[in-house]
């Protein structure tokens, strides 16, 4: 089948004779319509976080088909379109019968540490593929799966209409915070230094960056280590600051910072099973996420999508197969 294949650093070579996956009796085939690509996939691209083994296949913001079920399957048809949930918790350790599977030490990491959905067709978990409604396009399903991790941000931080809400950065996760926000009744302000991610921000209802000060709440969604301090020192005291990017860098304050303003932190990783995917889905025809989407790449130029996604200004997505073949490419939420 065919796949793009990541044979070395910086380079992605779509193939043809890639094997077929195997469907075990809990796993279901998907025919892959489409994939959206974020920072974690970069990295692997770029030599930043190293795959198990090369070649290898990228990517987890996947939607499709199912083709086919296995035997133990029960509630998946083929013929249903789904997305899939690219963090297969084990639910059985003692994170996961918590809840909290965003913790789950055993989890797989799709496109990281198991293989990705650049695909033809994958196989994957029966209930790590979610069934989603008609009537949304590929710019949507291919950004469900980044708008469920700012759903489950947004979600954890307890903010409601009456808060005053910072962003600080408008890549993919800082445009869908400040999509769900706005939907919530808050006009956030977002900073942001890209003129054109800024536009896009501001198009969606966010508020360009004016210099105010004393908000109750705080999405860090950039991963830039020296944006966060100065957001900070924005915070009123008793804010909620939420910490939605990653980078390796110290935290640029101390203790005392946090107990004399009497802030709260709050991590929030990726979402948790099944509930943050499932009600995001339940939401996707009212947010349509898809207007993060800047641009559209087929298959056959998976070296071009990912090699210059980091210029663009929202997000890439690639499309798979046929049925997609003709969506625009000018990130319409449409295409």
């Amino acid at each position: 089948m065919k796949a793009a294949v990541l044979t070395t650093t910086g380079r992605i070579e779509t193939v043809t004779d890639w094997p077929e996956p195997a469907c075990g009796p809990h796993d279901v085939i998907v025919e892959m319509d489409g994939a959206g690509l974020c920072g974690s996939d970069l990295a692997v691209f770029h030599g930043r976080r190293l795959p198990p083994e090369l070649p290898w296949i990228p990517g987890h913001e996947g939607f499709g088909r199912i083709a086919a079920v296995g035997s133990a399957v029960r509630g998946r048809r083929p013929g249903q379109t789904v997305v899939i949930e690219p963090n297969y918790a084990c639910l059985k350790c003692a994170d996961c019968l918590t809840g909290l599977t965003s913790a789950c030490p055993h989890r797989a990491i799709v496109g990281l540490d198991f293989p990705g959905v650049l695909a033809e067709r994958v196989a994957l978990p029966a209930h790590f593929a979610h069934p989603v409604p008609d009537g949304l396009s590929g710019a949507d399903l291919a950004s469900t799966e980044p708008y469920a991790v700012a759903r489950a941000a947004v979600r954890r931080s307890g903010v409601t209409a009456a808060d005053r809400c910072l962003v600080i950065g408008a890549g993919a996760q800082g445009l869908l915070v400040c999509l769900i926000l706005t939907r919530l009744g808050i006009r956030p302000l977002v900073t942001e230094p890209h003129p054109l991610r800024l536009d896009h921000a501001e198009r969606i209802g966010a508020t360009p960056d004016d210099g105010r000060t004393g908000f109750t709440y705080v999405f860090e969604t950039s991963g830039y280590g020296p944006a966060l301090r100065p957001a900070v020192d924005r915070a009123a005291p008793g804010a909620t600051v939420v910490l939605v990017g990653l980078n390796g860098d110290p935290l640029p304050f101390t203790t005392n910072d946090v107990v004399r303003r009497q802030l709260v932190l709050r991590g929030s990783m990726i979402y948790d099973h099944p509930g943050d995917f499932t009600d995001a889905i339940a939401e996707l025809a009212l947010d349509r996420p898809g207007v993060v989407i800047e641009s559209r790449f087929p298959l056959e130029e998976a070296q071009e999508a990912f090699a210059g996604a980091t210029e663009r200004a929202g997000k890439t997505w690639i499309s798979i197969g046929q049925a997609y073949a003709n969506a625009s490419g000018n990130g319409s939420a449409y295409a």
